[in-house]
Protein backbone atom coordinates (compact mmCIF):
# COMPACT_ATOMS: atom_id res chain seq x y z
CA UNK A 1 0.00 0.00 0.00
CA UNK A 2 1.18 3.21 -0.64
CA UNK A 3 1.95 6.05 1.87
CA UNK A 4 0.52 9.15 1.24
CA UNK A 5 2.58 11.88 2.46
CA UNK A 6 1.47 15.62 2.48
CA UNK A 7 4.11 18.52 2.07
CA UNK A 8 2.94 21.72 2.80
CA UNK A 9 4.39 25.11 3.63
CA UNK A 10 3.98 28.79 3.74
CA UNK A 11 4.86 31.18 0.73
CA UNK A 12 9.20 31.79 0.52
CA UNK A 13 9.50 28.47 2.17
CA UNK A 14 11.17 26.52 -0.09
CA UNK A 15 8.60 23.98 -0.53
CA UNK A 16 9.08 23.79 -4.50
CA UNK A 17 12.75 22.95 -4.09
CA UNK A 18 11.63 20.23 -1.11
CA UNK A 19 9.37 18.56 -3.73
CA UNK A 20 12.12 18.38 -6.15
CA UNK A 21 13.84 16.74 -3.41
CA UNK A 22 11.76 14.10 -2.99
CA UNK A 23 11.27 13.62 -6.71
CA UNK A 24 14.86 13.01 -7.44
CA UNK A 25 14.42 10.54 -4.42
CA UNK A 26 12.11 8.54 -6.70
CA UNK A 27 9.09 9.36 -4.85
CA UNK A 28 6.31 10.30 -7.39
CA UNK A 29 4.90 14.11 -6.66
CA UNK A 30 1.36 15.66 -6.91
CA UNK A 31 1.97 18.99 -7.53
CA UNK A 32 -1.06 20.89 -6.81
CA UNK A 33 -0.03 24.37 -8.10
CA UNK A 34 0.91 22.59 -11.60
CA UNK A 35 -2.33 21.07 -11.85
CA UNK A 36 -4.56 24.22 -11.32
CA UNK A 37 -2.07 26.07 -14.12
CA UNK A 38 -2.73 23.31 -16.35
CA UNK A 39 -6.76 23.83 -15.66
CA UNK A 40 -6.86 27.30 -16.13
CA UNK A 41 -5.94 26.37 -19.77
CA UNK A 42 -8.36 23.89 -20.11
CA UNK A 43 -11.35 22.31 -17.79
CA UNK A 44 -11.12 25.41 -15.42
CA UNK A 45 -11.49 28.19 -18.34
CA UNK A 46 -15.29 28.24 -19.28
CA UNK A 47 -16.78 28.17 -15.45
CA UNK A 48 -14.26 30.36 -14.21
CA UNK A 49 -14.91 32.71 -17.11
CA UNK A 50 -18.44 32.34 -16.71
CA UNK A 51 -18.17 33.11 -12.85
CA UNK A 52 -15.47 36.06 -13.94
CA UNK A 53 -15.96 37.43 -16.71
CA UNK A 54 -13.37 39.02 -18.52
CA UNK A 55 -10.75 36.94 -16.99
CA UNK A 56 -9.87 34.84 -20.17
CA UNK A 57 -7.07 35.38 -22.75
CA UNK A 58 -6.08 33.99 -25.58
CA UNK A 59 -8.22 30.72 -24.53
CA UNK A 60 -6.71 30.67 -20.90
CA UNK A 61 -7.68 31.99 -17.46
CA UNK A 62 -5.34 34.90 -17.14
CA UNK A 63 -3.94 34.45 -13.13
CA UNK A 64 -3.17 38.49 -12.76
CA UNK A 65 -6.59 39.50 -13.52
CA UNK A 66 -8.15 36.52 -11.98
CA UNK A 67 -6.10 37.52 -8.88
CA UNK A 68 -7.36 41.69 -9.03
CA UNK A 69 -10.99 39.78 -9.28
CA UNK A 70 -10.43 37.33 -5.70
CA UNK A 71 -7.54 38.42 -3.78
CA UNK A 72 -8.87 40.34 -0.51
CA UNK A 73 -12.09 39.24 -1.53
CA UNK A 74 -13.61 36.14 0.75
CA UNK A 75 -16.46 35.76 -1.28
CA UNK A 76 -14.86 35.85 -4.66
CA UNK A 77 -12.31 33.89 -3.42
CA UNK A 78 -15.16 30.62 -2.01
CA UNK A 79 -16.55 31.15 -5.56
CA UNK A 80 -13.57 30.23 -7.17
CA UNK A 81 -12.61 27.17 -4.49
CA UNK A 82 -16.05 25.99 -5.15
CA UNK A 83 -14.73 25.33 -8.80
CA UNK A 84 -11.30 24.83 -8.83
CA UNK A 85 -11.24 22.34 -5.88
CA UNK A 86 -13.01 19.82 -7.37
CA UNK A 87 -11.16 19.86 -10.34
CA UNK A 88 -7.94 19.47 -8.40
CA UNK A 89 -9.53 16.84 -6.18
CA UNK A 90 -10.32 14.58 -9.11
CA UNK A 91 -6.53 14.76 -10.84
CA UNK A 92 -5.39 13.90 -7.04
CA UNK A 93 -7.59 10.67 -7.05
CA UNK A 94 -6.21 9.89 -10.18
CA UNK A 95 -2.73 10.54 -9.27
CA UNK A 96 -2.83 8.77 -5.85
CA UNK A 97 -4.22 5.67 -7.72
CA UNK A 98 -1.86 5.51 -10.07
CA UNK A 99 0.79 5.36 -7.58
CA UNK A 100 -0.78 2.83 -5.75
CA UNK A 101 -1.57 0.92 -8.62
CA UNK A 102 2.56 1.27 -9.38
CA UNK A 103 3.07 0.17 -5.61
CA UNK A 104 4.78 3.42 -4.90
CA UNK A 105 6.17 3.13 -1.26
CA UNK A 106 5.89 6.98 -0.75
CA UNK A 107 3.51 9.35 -2.71
CA UNK A 108 3.83 13.16 -2.41
CA UNK A 109 0.80 15.51 -2.04
CA UNK A 110 2.39 19.08 -2.75
CA UNK A 111 -0.24 21.24 -1.48
CA UNK A 112 0.51 24.74 -0.51
CA UNK A 113 -2.86 25.10 1.34
CA UNK A 114 -2.73 21.84 2.70
CA UNK A 115 -4.53 22.65 6.17
CA UNK A 116 -6.04 25.15 5.02
CA UNK A 117 -8.28 23.02 2.46
CA UNK A 118 -8.22 20.11 4.77
CA UNK A 119 -6.32 18.36 2.08
CA UNK A 120 -4.65 16.54 4.82
CA UNK A 121 -7.51 14.34 5.90
CA UNK A 122 -6.21 12.24 2.62
CA UNK A 123 -2.95 12.14 3.67
CA UNK A 124 -1.29 9.45 6.18
CA UNK A 125 1.60 12.24 7.44
CA UNK A 126 2.80 15.78 6.54
CA UNK A 127 5.76 17.34 6.27
CA UNK A 128 6.21 21.19 6.81
CA UNK A 129 8.66 23.08 4.93
CA UNK A 130 9.72 25.92 7.51
CA UNK A 131 12.75 28.53 7.20
CA UNK A 132 12.75 31.78 10.03
CA UNK A 133 10.46 34.66 9.34
CA UNK A 134 13.48 36.49 8.02
CA UNK A 135 14.55 34.23 5.65
CA UNK A 136 10.59 33.71 4.37
CA UNK A 137 10.30 37.76 3.95
CA UNK A 138 13.98 38.07 2.04
CA UNK A 139 12.90 35.38 -0.42
CA UNK A 140 9.02 36.57 -1.40
CA UNK A 141 10.07 40.06 -1.14
CA UNK A 142 13.00 39.65 -3.81
CA UNK A 143 10.55 38.26 -6.49
CA UNK A 144 10.06 40.24 -9.03
CA UNK A 145 6.61 42.15 -9.22
CA UNK A 146 6.05 41.08 -5.54
CA UNK A 147 4.69 43.96 -3.25
CA UNK A 148 4.63 43.98 0.88
CA UNK A 149 0.83 44.31 0.45
CA UNK A 150 0.50 41.61 -1.93
CA UNK A 151 2.71 39.28 0.44
CA UNK A 152 0.62 40.17 3.48
CA UNK A 153 -2.00 39.21 1.78
CA UNK A 154 -0.93 36.04 0.94
CA UNK A 155 -0.02 35.39 4.43
CA UNK A 156 -3.66 35.86 5.60
CA UNK A 157 -4.89 33.47 3.71
CA UNK A 158 -2.35 30.76 5.39
CA UNK A 159 -2.13 29.09 8.25
CA UNK A 160 1.01 30.89 10.01
CA UNK A 161 4.13 28.88 10.15
CA UNK A 162 3.96 28.44 14.00
CA UNK A 163 0.90 26.17 13.04
CA UNK A 164 1.59 24.43 11.03
CA UNK A 165 4.43 23.12 12.25
CA UNK A 166 2.65 22.05 15.34
CA UNK A 167 0.34 19.30 13.42
CA UNK A 168 3.66 18.16 10.98
CA UNK A 169 4.86 14.95 11.94
CA UNK A 170 7.99 15.98 10.01
CA UNK A 171 9.85 19.69 8.95
CA UNK A 172 12.09 20.46 7.16
CA UNK A 173 13.99 23.79 7.61
CA UNK A 174 15.34 24.87 4.17
CA UNK A 175 17.17 28.25 5.69
CA UNK A 176 20.89 25.90 5.92
CA UNK A 177 20.65 25.17 1.89
CA UNK A 178 19.78 22.48 0.23
CA UNK A 179 22.30 19.88 0.90
CA UNK A 180 20.99 20.21 4.41
CA UNK A 181 16.93 19.95 2.98
CA UNK A 182 18.36 16.95 0.99
CA UNK A 183 19.43 15.23 4.00
CA UNK A 184 16.41 15.87 5.75
CA UNK A 185 14.28 14.21 3.05
CA UNK A 186 16.21 11.30 3.15
CA UNK A 187 16.10 10.98 6.77
CA UNK A 188 12.02 11.08 6.32
CA UNK A 189 12.15 8.81 4.25
CA UNK A 190 14.46 6.47 5.69
CA UNK A 191 12.02 6.66 8.82
CA UNK A 192 9.04 6.15 6.75
CA UNK A 193 10.73 2.91 5.20
CA UNK A 194 11.15 1.84 8.43
CA UNK A 195 8.22 2.16 10.30
CA UNK A 196 5.76 0.93 7.23
CA UNK A 197 2.41 -0.14 8.95
CA UNK A 198 2.52 1.98 12.07
CA UNK A 199 0.33 5.00 13.14
CA UNK A 200 2.00 7.93 11.17
CA UNK A 201 1.29 9.85 14.94
CA UNK A 202 4.41 7.22 16.01
CA UNK A 203 6.58 8.97 13.54
CA UNK A 204 9.71 11.54 14.56
CA UNK A 205 8.07 14.70 14.37
CA UNK A 206 11.16 16.36 12.66
CA UNK A 207 13.78 15.19 9.67
CA UNK A 208 17.10 15.68 11.02
CA UNK A 209 20.13 16.89 9.37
Amino acid sequence: MTFVLGLTGSIGMGKSTTAELFREAGCPVHDSDATVHALYGGEAVAPVEEAFPGTVRDGRIDRTLLGERVIGDDGAMKRLEAIVHPLVAARRDAFLAKAHAARAPVAVLDIPLLFETGGERHCDAIVVVSAPEAVQRERVLGRAGMTLERFETILARQLPDAQKRARAHFVVDTSRGVPAAHRQVRDILRALAGRQGRSPDGYASHGSE
